[in-house]
């Protein structure tokens, strides 16, 4: 049933006022859409007419500014789930990557011989940082899902993830790139192709975790919605 002008013009509305994760906030609109024009088809029904049903339906289901909030902090938590699963799948998955690397494509044994003392522990340290980054979001991605009726203040979990990825990843960088350029180590970059195209790959998770945590602090940055009408 197609929709008329006071539902679009009221869903329209809703849309520019929401932000978040494309996907998450199409299927809000798309599904408060939905409800609207359900209502207005039976309150038209009843003898309403069109226009009439539509604006009752769109008084019952209330103003942008008393829905959006509920609606934004839905978003919060997806865009929290969204960088807690990307943090739970890309960094172990760097780190797993890595280690195959350099297994399948072994460098000369005098690279070894000929880096530093500090080059094993970095690259340890590094390893066990992007795991426990895993850990961290793995956690936080059963309590923004199965756990998200456990905690009070899940957009302090979202804005959380968002602090921890700025935190941490510039420290990532900084051991990551002692070890390519800071060396001559098997990770070093001239002689060892295979470590180009994972310090691209690396680079590439990096880059969606950057966006994601950009997202989630933009989303949390202030509490929790303007009033609109």
């Amino acid at each position: 049933m197609a929709g008329g002008g006071v539902i679009d013009d009221y869903v329209t509305g809703l849309g520019r006022a929401l932000r978040g994760p494309r996907g998450p906030r199409l299927d809000m609109i798309t599904e408060a859409r939905d409800s609207l024009l359900d209502t207005a088809e039976a309150l038209q029904g009843d003898g309403l007419g069109r226009e009439e049903a539509e604006r009752a339906a769109v008084e019952e289901f209330g103003t942008v500014g008393e829905i959006a909030p509920g609606y934004q902090e839905e978003l919060s938590i997806a865009a929290g789930r969204r960088l807690a699963a990307t943090l739970f799948l890309t960094v172990p998955l760097t780190t797993v990557m890595w280690s195959v690397i350099w297994r399948i494509f072994p460098t000369a044994p005098m690279a070894y011989e000929t880096s530093p003392d500090w080059f094993v522990p970095v690259a340890r340290g590094l390893d066990i940082l992007q795991m426990l980054i895993g850990v961290l979001g793995g956690i936080a991605l059963f309590a923004l899902g199965r756990g998200l009726r456990r905690i009070g203040r899940p957009r302090l979990v979202t804005r959380f993830l968002g602090l921890l990825v700025w935190a941490m990843l510039p420290v990532m960088l900084t051991l990551s790139g002692a070890l390519m350029f800071g060396s001559h180590g098997p990770v070093g970059f001239g002689g060892y192709p295979p470590g180009i195209g994972m310090a691209l790959v690396s680079l590439l998770f990096w880059g969606l975790q950057l966006y994601c945590a950009f997202t989630c602090l933009s989303l949390t940055r202030r509490a929790p919605f303007p009033a609109c009408a």
